[in-house]
């Protein structure tokens, strides 16, 4: 056969090799090609999928013949590149060389640096679901109600507000630390202490703080929860140490003061605002409880006595005057009288048993 008859159709491109080594395109139509002047081989890929992987990418497009037939990148080691194909996001390209057959299909490559770690994008979600966006990208996402502290190499950023966050791996050691904005509540339970006279409570108390430097919590303490924990432990142990018993629970509004007060201060250098500190429980000893009851029994056994000898009080004195005002008007003595024959006359049954003398004209005088 003294020639070879090859088609490359529209979509398509010849990939013209002799003896192995690329000398050239053939655009799309007819084309014959005559094997006696060297081993000729065409290689027909379809521009369709416009990625173009060849053994000899590098001599291809240093021959120039892609100039107007493809696309080139080539990226150094500070650049990736991101490739939209159809207005649709394909995937992250990393250092290397590239080419994209044009005509077909529409292609468009974003070359960005590295250099400051972020990628910043306006379609960044739409990047993040890219299959190989794992292999280039550390994703962040920040909730609502939280802020992300950044830090890189170890150095502080930026503070990062709810949002979706990439950053380039390989271009330095980028960490967020996410903190919770909103109320939170530390329970400081079941602490076993001893008063000034040496009687052991039980104490729980619960603290209720925000925080309001994200830096400083982050900066200060690897876990500031723990940290305020160990804090108000202190603080309640302190005050609770220097007061005796009967002070400790006729004083808890001061105690909870001088505990907020202290927990507070050591609060701002975490970077936290305390909202409020309380004591939930204070549980006494069995025999302490007992001892407890005896003495709340016996103060109030006293006050009904007192009570009960006033009103006695007041009822004999009531009746002293009483019987004084009757002494001296033998008028007010005498309707007296007949109020109480009145009501003994009222009652159903009454008998009357005279004398000789004395009750009979004491009824008669009455009458």
């Amino acid at each position: 056969m003294l020639f070879k008859k090859i088609r490359v159709r529209s979509h398509e491109v010849g990939l013209k090799l002799r003896d192995g080594e690329f000398v050239g395109l053939l655009a799309a139509g007819k084309h014959f090609v005559f094997p006696r002047f060297g081993k000729y081989h065409v290689e027909v890929v379809s521009k369709r999928d416009p990625w173009i992987f060849h053994e000899q990418l590098d001599v291809i497009v240093k021959s120039g013949a892609l100039a107007d037939a493809a696309e080139v990148v080539d990226l150094r080691d500070h650049q990736r590149a991101l490739v939209w194909i159809d207005g649709r996001f394909s995937r992250v390209l990393g250092p290397g060389l590239y080419a994209f057959w044009t005509g077909v299909r529409d292609v468009c490559v974003e070359t960005v640096t590295i250099e400051n770690a972020r990628l910043e994008h306006s379609q960044l979600a739409s990047i993040v679901r890219g299959g190989d966006a794992v292999r280039f990208l550390d994703v962040c996402k920040i909730d609502r109600d939280h802020v992300g502290v950044l830090f890189l190499d170890g150095r502080y950023v930026d503070q990062l507000d709810p949002g979706l966050y990439a950053f380039w791996k390989g271009a330095g050691d980028a960490r967020v630390v996410e903190i919770d904005t909103r109320e939170s509540q530390v329970d400081v339970s079941g602490q076993e202490m001893l008063t000034a006279d040496k009687v052991s409570l039980r104490i729980n108390a619960m603290v209720t703080y925000i925080v309001h430097d994200a830096r400083r919590a982050v900066s200060s303490s690897d876990d500031v929860r723990q940290s305020i924990y160990r804090e108000t432990q202190l603080a309640l142990r302190s005050a609770v140490g220097g007061r005796d018993l009967d002070r400790f629970l006729s004083g808890k509004d001061d105690l909870v003061e001088e505990l907020e007060q202290s927990v507070r201060q050591r609060a701002s250098v975490l970077g936290l605002e305390v909202v409020s500190v309380g004591i939930r429980d204070v549980i006494l000893p069995g025999d302490m409880k007992d001892l407890m009851n005896k003495v709340t029994e016996a103060k109030k056994a006293a006050e009904a006595n007192l009570i009960a000898r006033r009103e006695e009080t007041a009822a004999m004195r009531s009746q002293a005057n009483t019987a004084k005002l009757l002494a001296d008007n033998p008028t007010l003595m005498r309707l007296r009288e007949l109020e109480v024959l009145e009501k003994i006359a009222s009652t159903g049954n009454m008998s009357i048993v005279l004398g000789e003398k004395g009750l009979a004209d004491r009824v008669v005088n009455l009458l």
